[in-house]
């Protein structure tokens, strides 16, 4: 497969809550590899949404360890299709930024520990407790799949969104 282009803000597909995966087919495949393939040629994204590719189903791509913020607390490469949160403790406040919404980053509070039930790319049930970096990361891409980006989580548009230094 390949990477894909990533849909910019605001591009309606964003804002659309996604479908549950029903049945797993080639299709689904098909998806999870463009996922990754988007998230690991981007050089820097540590995870990626199905919506922020066009596809509204619920899928979810996430991997912080190469991360120097995730790389000593982390699963690795994940696969989440239909990611549920069970649980949430805790609260953590940090500057967040998004391939959809590329000019801007923002403050975001969010569970500092989560644990997630989903599917795996071979439709296997998983639930794992993730904290830190890598939960934040997994309620970031979790939020595209109900059409929300981080601006709609920040406290305040005036004071906690910032205009991203160029790279």
């Amino acid at each position: 497969m390949a990477a894909r282009e990533i849909r910019i803000y605001p591009d309606p597909v964003l804002k659309t809550i996604c479908s549950p995966v029903t049945i797993p087919d080639d299709s689904l495949d098909a998806l999870v590899q463009d996922l990754l393939d988007t998230m690991y040629q981007s050089g820097h994204s540590v995870g990626v949404a199905a919506p922020q590719i066009g596809d509204t189903r619920r899928v979810v791509v996430v991997d912080v360890s190469a991360s120097k913020l995730g790389r000593d607390e982390n699963h690795g490469s994940l696969v989440m299709i239909n990611p549920e949160i069970l649980d949430r403790e805790g609260k953590k406040t940090m500057r967040e930024g998004c391939m959809s919404v590329p000019d801007y980053t923002g403050n975001v509070t969010r569970a500092e520990m989560v644990v997630v039930q989903f599917l795996d790319r071979q439709g296997r049930e998983q639930v794992i407790r993730a904290s830190g970096f890598e939960a934040v990361a997994i309620q970031h891409e979790m939020d595209h799949l109900d059409g929300n980006l981080f601006l709609d989580r920040v406290s305040n548009l005036k004071t906690d969104v910032f205009r991203r230094k160029k790279r």
